[in-house]
């Protein structure tokens, strides 16, 4: 217990999924969590209580990172809410796959705008906030499909192969305040989303990986506390794999 003990956390997208494993496990880490998400309320909710009954502050907003100026008005209802922010944590991100040819403008832009376009906005919201304090930890979650890519998936892999080269900018840009910039890039994750597919293709995908099993929003947090923690003070602009061994 307790290696991001006093330090206050924002983690976008954190109602479900790897992003509610994500405010779990800093949590129980000891950190006060600010989370936002997009539509369940009730989610939200649910969560704030959860991470309340350990012992940490945890508060929920309603706010689209992929908007610039609800970005701004997040990191400063969180900073007056909190009094602090140590670590940002840019998981929010959605698909909307397609083969290119049958791929319209509207899901290109949308997949660019939310996993991408929220990073910059939410890393430019947060910079003076770490430049004052001369420190800060950014972790971006890009994946597996942003550094292979995937058929079928072009939006998707270009929006997080950017973040990728985002990321390694900004660890470059403010690595000199104290500021540093990772990236995780999960492999297949089992989630909610994926316990809707169908029992043989869940299969398939868990033999191809050397593991030989999906991974956890947990393996994901866990990384995250890694790389948002003290233990990883000389690390920056590195893109930690978190995949089972599917890219080697």
């Amino acid at each position: 217990m307790g290696q991001l003990k006093g330090k206050t956390a924002i983690i976008t997208g954190a109602s479900r999924g790897i992003g509610k494993g994500i405010a779990e496990v800093f949590a129980s880490e000891g950190a006060n969590v600010a989370f936002t998400y997009s539509s369940s309320d009730d989610a939200a909710r649910t969560l704030e209580v959860e991470l309340s009954q350990l012992g940490v502050k945890a508060k929920g907003y309603k706010s689209n990172a992929a908007n610039f100026d609800q970005a701004q008005a997040l990191v400063q209802d969180v900073l007056n809410d909190f009094g602090q922010i140590d670590i940002l944590i840019n998981n929010a991100g959605i698909t909307k796959d397609n083969l290119l040819m049958r791929m319209s403008e509207a899901d290109f832009d949308s997949v660019i705008d939310v996993n991408l376009k929220s990073v910059f906005n939410m890393t430019k919201a947060i910079q003076t906030t770490f430049l004052k304090q001369r420190k800060g930890a950014i972790v971006n979650m890009s994946s597996v499909v942003g550094v292979k890519g995937n058929a079928g998936q072009t939006n998707y892999a270009a929006s997080k192969a950017g973040i990728i080269g985002f990321s390694k900018s900004v660890a470059l840009e403010l690595g000199s305040r104290n500021i540093r910039c990772n990236v995780i890039a999960p492999g297949f994750i089992e989630t909610e989303m994926t316990s809707k597919l169908d029992e043989a293709t869940v299969k398939t995908w868990r033999d191809g990986i050397p593991l030989k099993r999906g991974g956890t929003p947990k393996d994901i947090a866990d990384a995250c506390v890694f790389l948002s923690s003290d233990q990883s003070s000389y690390i920056t602009g590195q893109v930690l794999h978190v995949n089972g061994g599917m890219l080697t």
